[in-house]
């Protein structure tokens, strides 16, 4: 099967599933084995408004477009907490849990607005997602650990223990999330967003080495290589810098070494595209050439976790994982979206046409 009958069924899977509900918010997954959505994810929405422009991008279709705007208002106009000055991490307007709101998911909320306003320049876009940075730097400094805490709790805003999950605790990994206030800084032109992005390069930089393994469970080790990823993609916008160019070197290096080792007894599927999207950008960078054989085993990896179903939710979608010889259940936006770009690139490279740029980055 061609790449381009494997985007458009991941698109069609994107428009069609029912994975992104009538309000226009995009559940966290879908769970083939229960025939249910999870609850609706603000962060997921926030990536998948990105997915849905990058698709009009490359397609064209005016479907896409009509999707992210209903991502978008959803965030905006339903969200977004005016009381709280920030957005809940799932939108569960009922639920008696307690309210929480992330670090990381505000920054993706804030790109994913960004890449929409890029296109239509809908003033209420970038003035959500000037809000979301703001939110980001005034709810979430750590003063004595440094960097930002991942989770506070609402309204009283005051930070979540941690504990040894890497997603309750700072690190590199963050400086994905920080990517908005460089977004920010190119959109407003207003210099203290540049310099928290700068003040989070700098943190992310002196500890990205210190990241993996990180346990001794290689199953843990798997899902921390996927923020590891993320540490990666946010030096993408200086990784021509030597600081940022030695990083993206060593974490080519470092993280593959890893998904082959563990890949057949646990792998994430979202990894795969990670890693590929990285030596992709990496290569048109001029910072590492692109091992081909390499990208190309990934590739094809990558493609044996999209499902071919006759139920309209799974059909398309990308699966989130496997463990042994067994796929998980779970037909994941996160997985689509980045496997959507990172196949999309592979197939730019192959046909000799430019790859994508940072920019663009979902």
């Amino acid at each position: 099967m061609s790449i381009s009958v494997t985007l458009d069924r991941a698109g069609a899977w994107f428009l069609e599933s029912g994975i992104q509900e009538p309000l226009g918010g995009v559940a966290r997954y879908y769970r083939a084995d229960l025939g249910e959505n999870r609850l609706v994810s603000t962060e997921i929405t926030g990536y998948s408004i990105s997915t849905y422009v990058y698709l009009h991008q490359l397609r064209g279709s005016p479907g896409y477009l009509d999707a992210a705007q209903r991502a978008a208002r959803f965030l905006v106009r339903t969200a977004w907490n005016s009381e709280w000055r920030t957005i809940p991490f799932e939108y569960a307007p009922d639920s008696a849990d307690e309210a929480l709101a992330y670090f990381f998911d505000l920054g993706i909320i804030a790109r994913g607005l960004l890449s929409l306003w890029r296109v239509t320049r809908q003033p209420e876009l970038l003035e959500t997602a000037r809000a979301a940075g703001e939110a980001m730097a005034r709810d979430f400094p750590a003063h004595s650990a440094g960097g930002y805490h991942p989770i506070i709790r609402l309204p009283a805003k005051d930070p979540l223990p941690g504990d040894d999950r890497w997603s309750r605790q700072p690190g590199c990994y963050q400086l994905k999330a920080a990517l908005a206030w460089h977004d920010l800084f190119e959109a407003t032109g207003e210099q203290a967003f540049r310099d928290r992005f700068g003040a989070a390069l700098a943190s992310a930089l002196g500890s990205y080495q210190q990241f993996l393994p990180g346990s001794t469970n290689p199953e843990r080790v798997m899902d921390r290589l996927h923020p590891f990823c993320y540490f990666l993609e946010g030096i993408l916008p200086c990784v021509s810098e030597p600081a940022c160019a030695n990083a993206m070197r060593y974490g080519l290096d470092v993280a593959p070494r890893y998904l082959r080792d563990i890949a057949p007894t646990f792998v994430r599927s979202d990894v795969y595209a990670q890693i590929l999207r990285a030596r992709l950008f990496a290569d048109r960078a001029g910072v590492a050439p692109l091992d081909r054989l390499a990208a190309s085993e990934e590739a094809e990896a990558l493609l044996r976790f999209q499902a071919s179903a006759l139920d309209i939710r799974q059909h398309g979608g990308f699966l989130f994982g496997r463990r042994g010889a067994g796929l998980l259940p779970h037909v994941n936006p996160v997985s689509a979206a980045f496997a959507v770009q990172a196949l999309s690139m592979w197939d730019q490279f192959r046909r000799g046409t430019p790859a994508d740029a940072y920019p663009s980055l979902i």
